[in-house]
């Protein structure tokens, strides 16, 4: 489940304190956003649960945008201990993406 980002504060925190962030840069007016987003939901939930969801407004908190050179809708930023491992824009994949999340997710959470 996403959960909204309200202030460039929260992001910063919840980057800091969880192991593995997906972040979904969104606006309202994004026609292929709306198609994207559940599939990119379903694929985190169904493999790789660690993942924490969120999603950011980029047209309502433009400075987290900003601050992470965000310029087009959708991008979708993952961060694993902090560190942004993946940067998606604009033509997203899923089965690519699937691939490129696979082999860092594997190494930090090992099991």
């Amino acid at each position: 489940m996403f959960t909204e980002i309200k202030s460039f504060d929260e992001f910063l925190q919840l980057k800091e304190n969880e192991e593995a962030v997906l972040a979904y840069f969104s606006t309202d007016a994004c026609n292929v956003c709306r198609v994207l987003k559940p599939k990119v939901e379903e694929l985190v939930n169904a493999e790789f649960p660690k993942i924490k969801l969120v999603y950011i407004k980029s047209d309502m908190l433009p400075e987290v945008a900003a601050q992470n050179q965000v310029f087009a809708a959708p991008t979708i930023l993952i961060f694993f201990d902090g560190r942004e491992y993946i940067r998606k824009s604009r033509n997203i994949g899923i089965s690519e993406l699937q691939q490129e999340i696979a082999r860092p997710y594997s190494m930090i959470f090992e099991e």
